[in-house]
C-alpha cells in the first residue's frame, strides 16, 4: 500500500506539465511543434532557453516536491530511498503520460536529473559525487556527438549503475530485499526512458537524428 501512495503522489506532481504551460505562455502547444515532446530540449528548440530552462528546473521542482512529501510522510521507515524512488516513478509516469492531455508527454530525463539529486544525500559526503559523476556522463556524450538523446541514455543507465553501487556500498541503509526491489525499479525507469526515445535510437541508427543547434533533418 505505501508504494501505491508514493506512487499516486508522484504521478499527481508529475501532471504539471510545465513544457506544455510555458507553452502556453507563448501561445505554442509545444507538443505539436519540433519534435513533439514536452520536455526542455524541445522548449529549447521551439521557444528559446530561457523557456527551456523554465520548463527543465519545473520538472525538476516537482520531483523534488514529491520526493520530499514522501520522506516527510515516511520518515523513520525502514525502506525509505525505496519509497522516494517509487515518489519519483511516479512523476516520470505523470510526466511521461499526462491524463488531461492525451498521455502525450515528456521523457522524463529532467525528472532523472532531480532523482540523481534527491538521492545524492543518503549518504553524505561522499554520495555527493553522483550529481558531477552523471552530469559529466551527460556532458561528455552531448558536446561531442551534439546528440541530446546519446547523453540522455547514458546518464540514465548510469544513474541505475550508481544506484546499484551505493546498494552494495551500503550507503542506502535498507535490507537486500528492499535493494533488490529498488535496483529493479531504476532499471524499469531506464527501460521506460530507452522506450520514450525509441524514435530517437531508430534516427540514431540510421543517421538521421538531429543534433542540437543543427538544422532539422527531414
Amino acid at each position: 500500500m505505501e508504494r501505491l501512495i508514493c506512487l499516486a503522489i508522484g504521478y499527481v506532481c508529475g501532471l504539471l506539465e510545465t513544457g506544455y504551460w510555458v507553452g502556453k505562455m507563448y501561445h505554442v502547444d509545444i507538443r505539436k511543434k519540433g519534435s513533439g515532446n514536452a520536455g526542455s530540449t524541445n522548449a529549447v528548440r521551439i521557444l528559446g532557453w530561457k523557456a527551456g530552462a523554465m520548463t527543465f528546473f519545473g520538472d525538476v521542482l516537482k520531483c523534488f516536491v514529491a520526493v520530499l512529501i514522501v520522506i516527510f510522510m515516511y520518515r523513520g521507515s525502514e525502506c525509505l530511498p525505496l519509497l522516494a524512488m517509487y515518489a519519483g516513478a511516479g512523476v516520470t509516469l505523470g510526466h511521461n503520460f499526462p491524463f488531461y492531455l492525451g498521455f502525450k508527454g515528456g521523457k522524463g530525463i529532467a525528472v532523472m536529473a532531480a532523482l540523481v539529486a534527491a538521492n545524492s544525500f543518503w549518504h553524505l559526503p561522499a554520495s555527493l559525487l553522483l550529481i558531477p559523476v552523471t552530469l559529466a556522463c551527460f556532458l561528455v556524450p552531448v558536446l561531442i556527438t551534439r546528440y541530446i538523446s546519446v547523453g540522455s541514455l547514458l546518464a540514465y543507465l548510469v544513474f541505475f549503475i550508481e544506484m546499484v553501487l551505493c546498494g552494495q556500498a551500503g550507503w542506502l541503509d535498507m535490507e537486500p530485499h528492499y535493494l533488490y526491489e529498488l535496483y529493479i525499479l531504476v532499471f524499469v525507469l531506464f527501460a521506460l526512458a530507452c522506450y520514450q526515445h525509441r524514435a530517437n535510437i531508430r534516427r540514431l541508427m540510421n543517421g538521421t537524428e538531429n543534433k542540437f543547434g543543427g538544422k532539422k533533418k527531414e
